[in-house]
């Protein structure tokens, strides 16, 4: 029995020796880099967003504060696919939220206020505050 534990412990030693890393660490830049990525995506989609007589404008919170609250306010119309914009919206929040308590970020603790109403001026939705 003594003959066949110790060259399975050996190999188990073995085995632990050289077990893979994590490589699954991200750094705090490249998370950022990240979120910077998914937020440009987002603002291009909007921002591809025409207003008229045949569309709504809309906004959503955008961001989120370490303190809570959005960072901002996203405008578009319903001329996108606003399905996919509010869910790439939604997940980018959440993602950000994550990123601000993984890191500890501080920011000011402001209140963002949404749009009063938002106006369709040139084909583009503009908010009014």
């Amino acid at each position: 029995m003594k003959k066949i534990i110790v060259p399975l412990f050996s190999v188990c030693l073995l085995f632990m020796a050289f077990q893979c890393e994590d490589n699954n660490t991200i750094t705090m830049e490249e998370e950022k880099e990240s979120l910077n990525v998914s937020k440009k995506i987002i603002e291009d989609l909007a921002n591809t967003s025409i207003c008229n007589e045949t569309t709504t404008c809309k906004f959503i919170a955008f961001g989120s504060k370490p303190c809570g609250g959005p960072w901002s306010y996203l405008t578009y119309s319903t001329s996108i696919d606003t399905d996919r914009l509010e869910g790439l919206v939604n997940e980018f929040n959440e993602k950000q939220a994550n990123f601000n308590q993984k890191w500890n970020i501080a920011s000011d603790c402001s209140f963002v206020t949404p749009p009063l109403s938002i106006e369709c001026k040139n084909n583009t939705c503009i908010p009014v505050y």
